[in-house]
């Protein structure tokens, strides 16, 4: 794996997806690292999150300020400032923010994902809020996801 010298400078907008309280930075894009991995930083509105989902690519998080509330394979836990949390590829997984306040993650995908276009593309199918499911079903083929279900609630009980 060659990485390419590379300064992201934290000055670009971000894609944002109101639907799921979501603004997204990608910090770091495939070619820098010949496809091995992406490296993308996420900012989570009060109690938002993802819809419950699979991919093939597994992610490493890291939570910069906040707290999370994750669910990995039906076990649900917290997840604070400074804690990682990694979730294999293929394993159903989601999250939300369970804080009054915005917070913040650095996520590192492997193998890379063209986190522009995915969540640039994401943000257009949900611009009117949550998408007619047969809208979501097809970007979800296109791109290898699996939306299993609704986000984690912050009303959602930890399982450790």
């Amino acid at each position: 794996m060659a990485i390419s010298f590379l300064h992201s400078k934290g000055t670009q907008a971000p894609i944002r997806i109101p639907a799921i309280g979501l603004d997204l930075f990608v910090r770091m894009p495939p070619a820098a690292s010949s496809g091995a991995f992406c490296f993308i930083e996420t900012i989570n509105a009060p109690g938002a999150g993802p819809p419950r989902h699979r991919h093939r690519e597994a992610e490493i998080f890291r939570v910069i300020e906040g707290r999370y509330l994750f669910e990995a394979d039906g076990q649900r836990f917290h997840a604070e400032a400074g804690d990682v949390v990694s979730i294999p590829g293929g394993v159903e997984h989601g999250f939300c923010n369970v804080t009054d306040k915005p917070a913040r993650q650095y996520i590192l995908v492997t193998p890379a994902l063209d986190a522009v276009a995915f969540f640039t593309e994401l943000a257009s199918v949900m611009h009117d809020g949550i998408p007619d499911p047969a809208a979501l079903a097809a970007f979800g083929r296109k791109w290898h996801v699996e939306f299993l279900g609704p986000p984690v609630s912050r009303n959602d009980q930890p399982t450790d």
